[in-house]
């Protein structure tokens, strides 16, 4: 991939969007494979905000159902089905082990039992999957005594069993992201990170007809044109809609901020995720990822600047209360957190007084009606229904062009670039068996990963022995970074490491991997000793728990 603002050649666009995350990915890759003319603008790196804060699930939202959200949940099982199919390599069901106890009506064993009665109905279609090893059962409730040899630091006292259903993981969803950005480049897309729009462009007329942007690594601005432009900004959406009308956005979006621990202690097993209730009736999850605990989220309203979020110490002690209120010895502390990261959701829903019982649908507005033809907004949504998201945007598109010729969507039905896995089990074996160079656990790692892309890691390895060198306890090699700066646009010390490659995504590698990262990054983009010690405090910082 190349960022196609540095060659800008101001031909105008069908389609022009503003945001790199999962919505603004899926609906690039829609749009180009239609045969529209696409650029994406990312201000910073893709996914770098709401996407990459996730709890690594692509699930259909059984709690919606207290809510009556029907409709919201059939979409997002139907949604988790065609991630299983289009990218096997990273989206596969996982047991959801959720426990019950006395005191809390919501958290009675029966009716939630009647919840996933009908969450297996609304999931009719769950095993409609390509790879046939990833069938989903029914769910099926377990008695205490179950629920312990499963998962042995689940709390005793007030047990009476649990509900054993399946939803799906995203081992990497960072990548995911990635993997819709390729397809869309794939079909001809051009797309840009670290490319900010600061203007949007009018005609006489007053209709919007593109953007003004500022590559921000060369400090250069351009003016790019597109018949439609897109504001996919996430918590950004209502600034970008104020930067449209050339003042403040009246109506804030409201926005919910989320985040992660994960642990030094490992307090789930490999065989499931573990989901419980606070005594607020709030839920959260512990998931066993990398050999490691990842506990989240957290649901709290954020008034501010997005811009200015920082994850703090107090959002951490209060998701630490609140698990140890109601699982294992009730004994997690501070200092077991190895890593935490922490986001904002936008949310379309200003009904509710708290964001934890506020729907995650989206809405789609043509921004005509408020006087900016040529603009469409999209706010609220969530990760797993965001192919389906940029489906129905283009419908509106499909109604606005009218006098542009384009197909239907095939996003539903092709696999991700690098996804074009029929049976990941035996994908797998083979890749293990034809490289025998490689230690098995690195090969697991690039297989699921970078799916077919994988070779060409292992190409770099084996003409630079370095590049072999093993940078993280589950087999990853310093290859990766430098295919993610030659192929995939990685800029930055932090792209690298947090984004392309999971280096640091379960916290601080330490001083001399990070050092060997930026070395290789300083000779292949160029940085001077000054840029090479500014980029290693960044990330440094950025990979620290919060101490305030």
């Amino acid at each position: 991939m190349k960022r196609f603002i540095e060659t800008y050649d101001g031909k105008p666009f069908d389609v022009l969007i503003i945001g790199g995350g999962i919505t603004g990915a899926a609906l690039a890759y829609d749009a180009a494979s239609r045969g529209l003319r696409v650029a994406l603008l990312e201000k910073r790196d893709f996914s770098w905000a709401t996407s990459a804060v996730t709890s690594k699930l692509i699930h259909g939202g059984v709690r919606y159902l207290a809510n009556l959200e029907f409709n919201l949940v059939r979409e997002s099982l139907r949604e988790r089905t065609i991630l299983e199919n289009i990218a096997p390599n990273f989206v596969a069901p996982m047991p959801m082990l959720f426990t019950h106890s006395r005191g809390s009506l919501m958290n009675n064993k029966w009716v939630v039992k009647c919840g996933l009665v009908l969450y297996d109905l609304l999931s009719y279609d769950r095993n409609r999957v390509w790879d046939c090893s990833k069938t989903i059962p029914p769910h099926k409730t377990l008695g205490p005594q179950q629920v312990l040899r499963m998962q042995p630091l689940v709390r005793e006292a007030g047990l009476t069993g649990a509900s054993l259903f399946h939803d799906c993981t995203s081992v990497f969803p960072e990548r995911l992201t990635l993997a819709f950005i390729k397809s869309a480049v794939r079909y001809g897309a051009q797309v840009a990170n670290y490319a900010r729009v600061e203007a949007f462009l009018f005609d006489e007329g007053r209709r919007i007809q593109g953007v003004r942007a500022r590559d921000l690594l060369s400090d250069r601005t351009h003016e790019i044109t597109s018949r439609i432009t897109i504001n996919c900004g996430g918590p950004w959406a209502d600034l970008i809609l104020g930067l449209a009308r050339g003042e403040a956005e009246d109506k804030q979006l409201r926005r919910s901020e989320g985040i992660h621990l994960i642990t030094r202690r490992r307090l789930v097993q490999e065989g499931s995720v573990v989901g419980s209730m606070t005594p607020k009736g709030r839920h959260f999850f512990l998931i066993p990822w990398r050999g490691h605990t990842l506990i989240g989220t957290t649901d709290k309203e954020y008034i501010g600047d997005p811009d200015d979020y920082r994850v703090t110490k107090e959002s951490i002690l209060e998701l630490i209360d609140e698990v140890n209120a109601s699982y294992g010895a009730g004994d997690l502390s501070y200092e077991d957190i190895q890593y935490v990261y922490g986001g904002l959701r936008p949310l379309v829903e200003d009904q509710t007084e708290e964001t934890y019982t506020s729907s995650r649908r989206y809405e789609i507005y043509d921004n005509a009606a408020d006087g900016l033809d040529g603009l469409i907004t999209v706010e609220g949504g969530k990760y797993t229904t965001s192919r389906n998201l940029a489906e129905k945007v283009m419908d509106l598109v499909w109604n606005k062009l009218e006098d542009v010729p384009m197909g239907h969507t095939i996003t539903d039905r092709t696999y991700l670039a690098g996804c074009e896995i029929r049976d990941l089990r035996a994908f797998l074996e083979t890749l293990k068996h034809d490289n025998p160079d490689f230690e098995a656990n690195t090969l697991e790692y690039l297989g699921r990963n970078y799916g077919t892309e994988y070779a060409r890691i292992l190409a770099l390895a084996r003409a630079d022995q370095n590049l072999a060198q093993v940078v993280s306890h589950d087999g990853e090699i310093l290859a990766e970074a430098l295919y993610a700066m030659r192929h995939e646009m990685a800029r930055s010390l932090s792209d690298i490491v947090l984004r392309r490659t999971g280096i640091a995504t379960l916290g601080n590698p330490g001083e001399e991997t990070l050092r060997t990262v930026a070395e290789l990054a300083a000779g292949e983009l160029g940085w001077d000793s000054a840029r090479k010690k500014r980029e290693l405090a960044a990330t440094v910082d950025l990979l620290s728990v919060p101490a305030a």
